[in-house]
């Protein structure tokens, strides 16, 4: 009997391989297309998976002005931010974000799905948004796959 047949394989940076995945985001909901991004991103969807290596794959989401949002909250939902001033809180609608900064949106949902940690930050480095259909990576040659691919 082979004696490495039954011995956990923990990933490093070094053994880890990763790809380069675009996914379309149009007519795609906000939250469920945030939540298998924030699984690709972090190897999740990979038998190699360990969780103390960013061990997930680079994904490019384009198409990230069309994204759906259900219900009130493409005018309910709030993004708060402050200027650091007294006084100086600000309050913006997903409606006003999707207008003037579509990639926001999708970040901020990937980013609150990620661990908040040293690694978190690391592996929202790997997610590149682009608001329309076409991305500067096509040297990378990425593959395109579906939502309901994976799994």
């Amino acid at each position: 009997m082979d004696s490495l047949s039954y011995k956990t394989i923990s990933a490093n940076a070094a053994t880890v391989t990763k790809e380069w995945v675009v996914i379309d985001a149009t007519n795609e909901v906000l939250g469920r297309l945030a939540s298998q991004i924030a699984k690709i991103l972090r190897g999740k969807n990979k038998p190699s998976y360990t969780p103390h290596v960013d061990c997930g794959d680079y994904v490019i989401v384009v198409n990230a002005e069309k994204v759906k949002l259900t219900g009130d909250k493409m005018t309910e939902k709030v993004y708060v931010r402050h200027t650091g001033y007294p006084g100086g809180q600000r309050f913006a609608t997903a409606q006003d974000y999707l207008k003037k900064k579509p990639e926001f949106v999708i970040e901020e949902a990937v980013r609150g799905m990620l661990p908040k940690t040293r690694l978190g930050e690391a592996i929202i480095k790997n997610l590149k948004v682009y608001a329309g259909a076409e991305h500067p990576h096509a040297a990378q040659s990425p593959k395109a796959i579906k939502l309901n691919e994976i799994k």
